[in-house]
């Protein structure tokens, strides 16, 4: 076993393989991984966060004849989560000249490994998948309040990953680039629908919740994790230019299809928001979800996209879709590790992993 320094929960190997439909029935492929550091011509600094570059996870299908090994996921001593088995820095499968690829962005205060269940199993299905940890709002370095709270930025994020992966010397080549697409938890579900089309009314969003109607949405337990510098309150130059832009399209034309997983700020949208949306969207959330309550956010949504297949997973919670949490630290972290009575996280993660395998497969067919 090894641990990774990243953060949230997995899916066990049976569950998902047999519940899997193959983009290539012919193939079966084991899990490759590894790490990449891409630096925009922007750098992320600005943010207030640590790293310049966007430090990016990819899973990728390899030959079922190379190893995987265990993984856990969390700070070095300090396991979290469960990762599924993997082959670090393993060449990409042979068996096709290119594969799809999905982009993975992760929710508020979380990271791409705390996907590592759904990036796994898409990888064993035959797609390579990137997923970014968005500058000032990842768990790998505090959470600063402008990546708290300029949420339009991460879909740039994810565009200069496409950009990346594309450059990439191993992976750039056998990258299909009729078949991408994007996938996201949460903040990371607003993320898609941005990049998929949609824009965002930050004073529509305020103005809710500054109303008697306000709801958990405007009160994220992150927001708790907040660890900025007094005069990062004062709006810089950089935040103010970004606050100005906020409403423009982030559009990403090379995405083909998008996967919202609870997606949240519903808020900030309204009809006129996803006039532009012309590609194939997928709605998928819990009916137990208190977090990002689902009246207001993914069924808001779906109003306003009446072609978008939308999927509701009794029982499920905000958190079920994070990966599954180790025996030692769930009741230390019970708000993201505990799932309601009768609730198996394994199980929700294999009905999220089919729509994802059965959506994904027509729209980048």
């Amino acid at each position: 076993m090894h641990c990774r320094c990243l953060a949230a929960t997995a899916l066990l190997a049976a569950l998902w393989t047999n519940t899997a439909l193959a983009v290539d029935d012919a193939a079966s492929y084991h899990v490759g991984e590894s790490q990449r550091l891409f630096h925009p011509d922007v750098p992320r600094h600005w943010r207030g966060a640590k790293t310049e570059g966007l430090l990016t996870r990819v899973w990728y299908p390899v030959d079922p004849n190379v190893p995987e090994t265990s993984h856990e996921i969390g700070a070095p001593g300090y396991p979290i989560f469960r990762g599924h088995p993997a082959a670090d820095n393993a060449p990409l499968s042979s068996a096709h000249a290119t594969y799809p690829l999905l982009l993975l962005s992760h929710g508020t205060g979380g990271s791409a490994d705390s996907l590592d269940w759904l990036g796994a199993a898409l990888a064993a299905d035959g797609y390579v998948v990137a997923g970014v940890n968005h500058p000032g709002n990842n768990a790998l370095e505090p959470v600063t309040r402008q990546g708290f709270t300029l949420w339009w930025e991460r879909a740039v994020d994810v565009s200069e990953v496409i950009d990346g992966i594309l450059a990439d010397p191993a992976l750039g080549s056998h990258i299909d680039r009729e078949r991408i697409g994007a996938v996201g938890f949460s903040l990371g579900g607003y993320t898609v629908l941005e990049l998929a089309g949609a824009r965002t009314n930050v004073q529509a969003f305020e103005d809710f919740c500054s109303s008697p109607a306000a709801d958990a949405i405007c009160h994220a337990p992150e927001m708790d994790a907040l660890h900025d510098d007094p005069a990062a309150v004062v709006p810089s130059a950089e935040t103010t230019a970004s606050l100005a832009r906020a409403g423009v399209s982030y559009r990403d034309t090379r995405i083909k299809a998008a996967l919202a997983i609870a997606p949240a700020l519903g808020m900030a949208f309204d009809r006129a928001s996803f006039s532009e949306i012309d590609i194939p969207v997928t709605l998928v959330a819990g009916t137990a979800d208190v977090t990002v309550p689902v009246e207001t956010n993914i069924r808001r949504m779906a109003g306003f996209l009446p072609k978008a297949s939308v999927v509701m997973l009794p029982g499920a919670t905000h958190y079920s879709f994070l990966d599954v949490c180790l025996p030692a630290v769930v009741d230390q972290l019970a708000l993201f590790c505990k799932d309601n009575p009768g609730n198996d996280r394994d199980t929700v993660h294999a009905k999220a992993i089919e729509q994802a395998h059965v959506f994904f497969a027509k729209a980048l067919r």
